[in-house]
């Protein structure tokens, strides 16, 4: 299949248009079952999917984490030709509904009203997981044309931060190597995020000694040493060269503190949450070396005390994609095609591109239907763009398989 035998513009959105009531009732029917991300079954979600799939003549296979629990689920469109293997991306599992009497209408009852879909969810992301299947359906029509393959890959463990069903996906027994790009369905059609910031957090573990707190006599508080740390980490400026590449600085949070039980006893030792937003200029050795320089600073001013340990939990880069990049490109020219204004961003908040970077596989994320509510109450999509949105998605998917 050359350029010139992919469907014309005109014609892929069309069939995104006789697409959008199917793809507005599967995504309510997915908004109807709560698939809240380590609270609720993840099994019904996955099972309307894998059912919508089957019945459209599109194998669906399941995927576990280490624990044999089902995280996700992944269909592929095997092109006739040889080539790299692109992959659509969306989250099925959802954030907590929080106060559910903030609503408008029940978090759950997926309503239509006003030209918008109501239910947490609905934007992030069931919709996109809704327009991936059908986009999955129509490449496989002429699959016959394609060189390379389609992955519509759902993954139900994704609010946890845990990313179980693309980490069973991409560290399963598939080459990465064979992955040319994945597209992550977030929503939002004003931009399409191209990089975000990384992320280091660390485990921060201030010693004291252990004293009974109606003494006469005082020991080394690990609360107060603790809070010595906070204060300096609060305090803390991250040197960072901002570019035109790279428009975001680094960030350091404190976002947990835990030590102490009862009232009796002078507490021996205090946890601290450091989340820390890393950037090129600013990246995880400088975030560590920051955080060893103030503990060390810390304990010399708290002698007869155990030395503060800093475990680094969790270590994803920064990245962002190269104007050329295969996914990038494919998604800007789409939009374009299709008379979409779209700004390239890189992100402050790390998304599963991060995680991708990891691997080594470039990632688009943050592209998608228009929305309100995001995590909050009231989460909704408007349902006009869905079409738009599809035939988008379906025309970069075209390219990259021809």
């Amino acid at each position: 299949m050359t350029r010139r035998d992919v469907p014309a513009r005109g014609d892929v959105l069309a069939a995104a248009r006789d697409d959008a009531e199917s793809v507005t009732e599967l995504t309510a029917g997915l908004v109807k079952l709560p698939s809240r991300g380590g609270i609720d079954d993840y099994g019904p979600v996955l099972e309307l999917l894998g059912g919508w799939l089957g019945d459209h003549g599109l194998d669906a296979v399941a995927l576990h984490d280490d624990a044999g629990g089902e995280v996700g689920l992944v269909c592929e469109v095997l092109g006739a030709g040889s080539g790299p293997c692109w992959v659509l991306d969306a989250c099925v599992d959802t954030a907590p509904f929080g106060d559910e009497a903030a609503w408008t209408h029940p978090p759950a009852a997926a309503v239509v009203d006003g030209g918008w879909l109501w239910g947490r969810g609905s934007a992030d992301s069931k919709v996109a997981a809704a327009i991936f299947c059908h986009v999955a359906w129509r490449v496989a029509k002429v699959a016959d044309g394609l060189h390379g393959n389609l992955v519509v890959l759902l993954d139900a463990d994704e609010h946890t931060g845990t990313f179980g069903g693309a980490r069973a996906f991409f560290e399963g027994d598939r080459d990465p190597g064979r992955v040319g790009g994945v597209m992550i369905g977030y929503p939002g059609m004003d931009e399409l995020v191209v990089g975000s910031r990384g992320v280091a957090r660390a485990e921060l573990v201030a010693h004291g000694v252990a004293g009974h707190s109606g003494g006469r006599s005082s020991t080394s508080n690990a609360v107060a040493k603790a809070a010595e740390l906070v204060g300096v980490l609060s305090a803390a400026v991250l040197l960072d060269t901002v570019s035109a590449e790279f428009p975001v600085p680094p960030k350091l949070t404190v976002t947990a503190i835990q030590g102490g039980q009862g009232y009796t006893i002078t507490p021996d030792s205090c946890t601290v949450n450091v989340d820390i937003r890393t950037t090129p200029a600013f990246d995880s050795a400088a975030a560590t070396r920051l955080l060893q320089e103030t503990i060390t600073a810390v304990d010399e001013r708290w002698a007869g005390t155990e030395p503060t340990t800093l475990d680094l939990v969790l270590d994803w880069p920064p990245y962002v994609l190269a104007d050329e990049d295969p996914v990038r490109r494919a998604l800007q020219y789409s939009t374009r095609e299709h008379s979409v204004e779209v700004t390239p961003k890189v992100s402050g908040p790390s998304n599963i591109g991060n995680y991708l970077a990891t691997l080594g596989i470039p990632a688009t994320a943050g592209f998608g239907v228009n929305y309100r509510g995001l995590h909050a109450a009231d989460e909704r999509i408007e349902l006009s763009t869905i079409p738009l949105v599809q035939a988008i998605y379906h025309s970069a998917v075209l390219d990259l398989l021809t």
